[in-house]
């Protein structure tokens, strides 16, 4: 081989290259090409005449909103990107490359590349929402350039702070710096009196708009160098569990069972961890059972403060301009989400039940014990979220936040649903359509729970959609549905089976 360290991973590649049994051909390359030009010709046409509609002044009202969700945005891809690494490597790359003489930098320079394009793709549509929340009152053209060259920065930047942050505890702490002020900003645009900066920053001539891209440029562009030059630097012990981490999650979300990451993450969390013994509590078994749930949230006060946050999110898209049907839809599945949170009790009991057999607990009053809890979460969440959604509406949502806690029974009945379900089953049939093949064991998979809760809420749903004049009907309809269908999963439910 080459002495050259760069050299070295070319031919170690090119020789891996040449061992496959199967390489792209050129008729391959070719449909795959074509069909990204056929792509971005059917998306071209679209895309400009959206942009042609970016012109004008924005809406001050929702100005602040809008800016809060860019910020949200952006803080949610830092945490993905630092939960997942950010830079991973193949499973058969991990397995022997990091851990060879190698260029380290050249090993991980194809990850590099898939990061910068990430970047790139993510900060073009960040540009996009920035023109349109703060409008393009002159000059639409070069106002979309400098909103382009911000949003690439800001991602760019945010993606090299998350490869130094990999590298680095410092960095890493300064990644965590960042993310806290991406949430300050998203609070005080949502909720703060910005509207007169904010219009000010709206109505900025366009040479200062390319002065603060230049800047945001050079910083990003910094940033940049640094994490291509601490790239080398990163442990190999990172390495390896990012790499390990995000092959599980590709592994279970495409192949086998995409409810194996909520195994993977429970886990990965006890992992490693000091338990101490403690006295069962003095209650009826299956509350004690179900006790073991409270513990374990209140053990995360993290999590609750998250959970408590999102509460907000209706409320900014109530007043960023989004339709009632929209918030209707985000507050729903939000408090399922909530109540999903509360069930990892319930799907170990579903995984191994011989605690429940050793205490001698029905399969019945263990499922409604287990209920309590995603019910309470779901029903909080949801009137909390309805009570800040009518803060910011004028004409306000009135007693629409009755329907948190009559809609939380049907929600704890969803989640429950969700948790006790068996994995995909891959060996039913594959439905050929004109959009495409659609297997239905993941269709059916992903719809086990969210059927429950699409049939329960549809009174909460159109009273959220279109809050009618008979508001008292909807809320006693709500009230028999969550019940009934409460009842009914619990008096249907069986005995779980080991597996």
């Amino acid at each position: 081989m080459s002495a050259h360290p760069l050299g070295s991973v070319r031919e170690v590649r090119a020789f891996v290259r040449s061992r496959r049994r199967v390489s792209p051909s050129l008729s391959d390359r070719y449909t795959s090409g074509f069909m990204l030009a056929l792509l971005a010709a059917v998306l071209g046409r679209p895309l400009s005449g959206a942009v042609e509609g970016l012109a004008g002044q924005a809406d001050l009202t929702r100005m602040g909103a809008g800016v809060a969700l860019l910020a949200l945005s952006l803080a949610v891809g830092l945490a993905a990107a630092r939960a997942l690494g950010p830079v991973t490597l193949p499973a058969s790359d991990a397995a022997w490359l990091v851990l060879t003489p190698l260029d380290r930098r050249s090993v991980l320079g194809r990850s590099a590349r898939v990061l910068a394009l990430v970047a790139l793709v993510a900060g073009g549509l960040l540009g996009l929402g920035l023109v349109a929340v703060l409008g393009a009152p002159d000059q639409l053209g070069w106002r979309l350039v400098g909103a382009l060259v911000l949003g690439v920065s800001a991602s760019a930047g945010g993606m090299a702070l998350a490869v130094l942050g990999q590298a680095s505890q410092t960095w890493h702490a300064w990644l965590s710096v960042a993310l806290v002020v991406l949430l300050v900003v998203a609070v005080a645009a949502a909720f703060g009196p910005v509207r007169a900066p904010l219009a000010a920053v709206a109505g900025a001539p366009v040479t200062a708009v390319a002065a603060a891209a230049s800047g945001a440029a050079l910083f990003a562009a910094l940033l940049v160098r640094r994490a291509w030059t601490m790239l080398g630097r990163i442990p190999a012990r990172s390495l390896l569990a990012a790499s390990t981490r995000a092959g599980h999650v590709a592994t279970a979300a495409a192949v086998l069972d995409p409810g194996a990451l909520a195994w993977i993450a429970e886990d990965n969390h006890w992992r490693g961890r000091k338990l101490r013994s403690a006295r069962w509590p003095s209650m009826p078994a299956p509350l004690a059972m179900a006790w073991l749930d409270w513990v374990r949230l209140a053990r995360r006060p993290g999590r609750l403060a998250v959970v408590a946050a999102c509460a907000a999110l209706p409320a900014v898209l109530a007043q960023a301009g989004g339709g009632s049907a929209l918030v209707g839809v985000t507050v729903l599945a939000g408090g399922l989400a909530v109540a999903a949170t509360g069930v990892s009790g319930t799907r170990r009991d579903q995984d191994n039940p011989a605690l429940a057999r050793l205490l001698g607990v029905g399969t019945r009053p263990a499922v409604l014990a287990r209920a309590l809890l995603p019910a309470l979460l779901s029903g909080l969440w949801i009137a909390t979220a309805l009570a800040a959604a009518g803060l910011v509406q004028p004409a306000g949502v009135g007693a629409l936040w009755l329907f948190g806690p009559l809609a939380a029974p049907v929600l704890a009945a969803a989640a429950l649903r969700m948790a006790r379900r068996a994995p995909v089953d891959h060996a039913m049939p594959v439905i050929d359509t004109p959009g495409g093949a659609i297997p239905t064991g993941p269709v059916l998979w992903a719809l086990t729970g969210v059927d429950l809760a699409l049939v329960g809420c549809l009174p909460a749903f159109v009273a959220l959609t279109a809050p009618p004049a008979g508001l008292a009907a909807l809320l006693a309809a709500q009230a028999v549905t969550g019940a009934a269908v409460l009842v009914t999963y619990v008096l249907r439910a069986r005995p779980a089976r080991p597996r």
